[in-house]
């Protein structure tokens, strides 16, 4: 505890090296239980704080974990920062039994129930309305749990046993038969049992993904579902195809037929399944993806009457849309809780956004970590460790730099560009040195991996 004000007092981030290498070091019981006293006795100092504008959640609190009675680090965890492996995880409101499966951390769990596409004026939710405004008579839902079951989100879909997105590298478990829903379309089924359709459904959604300013483990879609009464595959793609493209204009302005066109693509899902892509900007922008829905799924849902209906379904990442309307270049600023981000937005207008920062003040910072791997070894793996660091919403990007086979012993090894980088403050050299030797004292802790 006197370290922790010493190193307080001396420099946050030697605050931050001080406790990220205790921590990597000891990660059990006593030391989660210093860490909850070091985080009470400075609680006050990080709120008063106004180093860099630095928030609770951007520091240490963050790469300790939120509360040390639902979180561990004892040996019946994955690693540091994971969820207890076992016992109940309530998550608002909704109690999960969690096992040696949940591959889910804290600092993913503390996203759940922020609800951006709900926040008035937020960008998400200013193009939530623009597209429920064009659906007037569906039923619009934006308040289901993200707790989903296997069930749920993938056999109900059709989704193969084999299939990627069923991978604990790409899916958020908490058990064995329990998830942080990857797709809003895991609700479809139930909302077609309950009689909602059609329906807009839209919603927070979780997957393992890479590190750059597009892409984020936590992210918005909008879900549209609707059924017809008619045999014909033709009538139901043509109502499916007018509806969406009144959804782009409506969006992004007049656009002439040759601004849009329609790419065949699979989803297993629907079928036929289709891309909707227009020219922007001076370049072909996925819209959305969408389809006939298959009919097995209507089938066990009790809505087809025997074949008579057939449905459309669509579904659109907001963020991808929001970030091209609104000119927004980096996906870590719709988390932003800067009060000079929402206010420009004011009145539910689609506008331009303005840096918070100037972009040309402030460069980034590169910084290179390589590591022999094992053969079982995924770059998702190494995406996941930063993504558990208290500073990782200061990386703006992770890319791999080296692939190298050792040509005698076979050994495989990786390196990676860590790009030090906010759109909202300015991140130090001293604070990136800090950062890095708390990465590489964690990587072998979390990693089979032998730094190099």
């Amino acid at each position: 505890i006197f370290s922790a004000i010493y190193f307080t007092s001396r420099g946050w981030s030697r605050f931050f090296s001080f406790a990220g290498l205790l921590y990597a070091a000891f990660p059990g019981r006593a030391t989660m239980a210093l860490s909850c006293l070091t985080r009470k006795l400075c609680r006050s100092f990080l709120i008063r704080s106004s180093h860099h504008s630095l928030r609770p959640n951007q520091g240490i609190l963050a790469f300790f974990g939120s509360d040390c009675r639902t979180f561990s680090t004892s040996s019946s965890s994955s690693g540091p920062g994971l969820p207890q492996k076992s016992g109940p995880l309530t998550i608002t409101g909704v109690t999960v039994h969690t096992d040696d499966t949940c591959n889910t951390p804290p600092h993913i769990l503390a996203k759940v129930g922020r609800n951006l596409h709900r926040v008035p004026n937020h960008p998400l939710n200013i193009l939530k309305r623009h597209v429920e405004a064009v659906f007037p008579e569906f039923n619009a839902l934006d308040d289901l749990h993200p707790v989903v079951t296997t069930a749920q989100n993938f056999d109900r879909l059709l989704i193969p046993p084999d299939h990627p997105a069923r991978s604990p590298r790409d899916t958020y478990y908490l058990n064995r038969d329990t998830l942080l829903r990857p797709q809003t379309s895991a609700h479809q089924h139930d909302l077609l049992v309950a009689g909602k359709a059609p329906f807009l459904l839209t919603g927070d959604v979780y997957r393992r993904d890479e590190i750059d300013p597009t892409h984020y483990p936590v992210f918005h879609q909008m879900e549209g579902v609707k059924l017809l009464p008619t045999t014909d595959v033709s009538v139901v793609e043509q109502d499916l195809k007018s509806s969406l493209e009144r959804v782009i204009r409506a969006l992004f302005g007049p656009l002439s037929p040759s601004e849009v066109r329609w790419v065949e693509a699979y989803f297993p899902f629907t079928s036929p399944s289709f891309e909707l892509e227009i020219w922007y900007r001076g370049k072909w922008l996925e819209v959305l993806g969408c389809g006939v829905m298959q009919q097995a799924i209507l089938a066990n849902s009790g809505v087809d009457q025997g074949g008579a209906v057939k449905g459309w379904a669509f579904g659109i990442g907001l963020e991808r849309i929001a970030m091209a309307l609104f000119k927004i270049p980096d996906i870590r600023l719709f988390w932003s809780t800067n009060p000079r981000f929402l206010k420009q937005f004011e009145g539910g207008k689609i506008r331009d956004f303005q840096p918070i920062v100037s972009l040309k003040d402030y460069m980034p910072n590169i910084q290179v970590v390589s590591f022999w791997i094992p053969a079982s070894y995924e770059d998702n793996d190494f995406f996941d460790v930063v993504r558990r660091q208290g500073f990782s919403e200061l990386v703006e990007a992770v890319s791999l730099k080296d692939s190298f086979t050792h040509p005698k012993t076979g050994r495989r090894s990786r390196a990676y560009e860590v790009q030090f980088y906010s759109p909202e403050r300015p991140v130090t050299k001293e604070e990136v040195k800090g950062y890095m030797e708390v990465l590489r004292a964690t990587l072998p802790q979390q990693l089979d991996i032998q730094l190099r």
